[in-house]
């Protein structure tokens, strides 16, 4: 039992571990914590429109498949052109103090090794992600989320991920939702006070 409390301990450690390639946008941040949650309902998504496709292993793929990075942080693009992360010695070190360890290197061995439907789309989840949150800086106004964009789209494998994709970047999501919720609000019928009574204000 010490040893998976200490795992979920260690667990912890992404919600305070930052996304570093945000510092290259220009604004915006995310823990991988956060990440990694987007990631999880996004892949749930995807496997609805998926067919048969193993479900609980592209959401324990999603679930999994940063959590290297509680040991070796965040490493963006620009980072590992100069920083070698070895991630497989993070996962066996982590995997070899659990009686379930070995399913979470089976795991990440797969999302690694691209050759399954279930890590595909998984690794679309993971990009879709980070789409979304670009899209959402960029309604916001940050004129660089654009062109992140097209190089995220470029790494979607699913013909599903790439429809979602190109449906993300037409909607306009913080505007319309506000839109939306304001007519709602302006339709909705007063409530008449019954007879003989005044109405409470508010």
């Amino acid at each position: 039992m010490r040893d998976i409390v200490n795992f979920l301990f260690e667990v912890g450690m992404l919600q305070k571990t930052p996304r570093t390639g945000f510092q290259f946008l220009g604004t915006g941040s995310e823990s991988v914590a956060e990440h990694v949650l987007r990631t999880i309902f996004i892949g749930y998504a995807l496997c609805k429109l998926e067919k048969d496709i193993d479900e609980s292993k592209v959401l324990r793929m999603c679930l999994l498949h940063d959590l290297p990075e509680a040991r070796t942080g965040d490493m963006n693009y620009v980072n590992k052109k100069y920083v070698k992360v070895d991630e497989k010695k993070a996962v066996e070190e982590l995997a070899a103090t659990l009686s379930f360890g070995g399913e979470i290197k089976s795991i990440m061995d797969e999302f690694n090794a691209r050759r399954t439907r279930e890590s595909l789309v998984c690794h679309d989840a993971d990009q879709l992600a980070l789409i979304f949150q670009l899209k959402e800086y960029g309604d916001l106004g940050n004129k660089y989320s654009r062109e992140w964009i097209s190089f995220a789209k470029k790494r979607l494998h699913t013909e599903k991920a790439k429809l979602m994709a190109e449906t993300i970047i037409k909607t306009d999501w913080v505007l319309t939702r506000f839109f939306e919720w304001l007519q709602r609000k302006k339709r909705r019928p007063q409530r008449r006070a019954p007879r003989g009574k005044k109405r409470q204000p508010g």
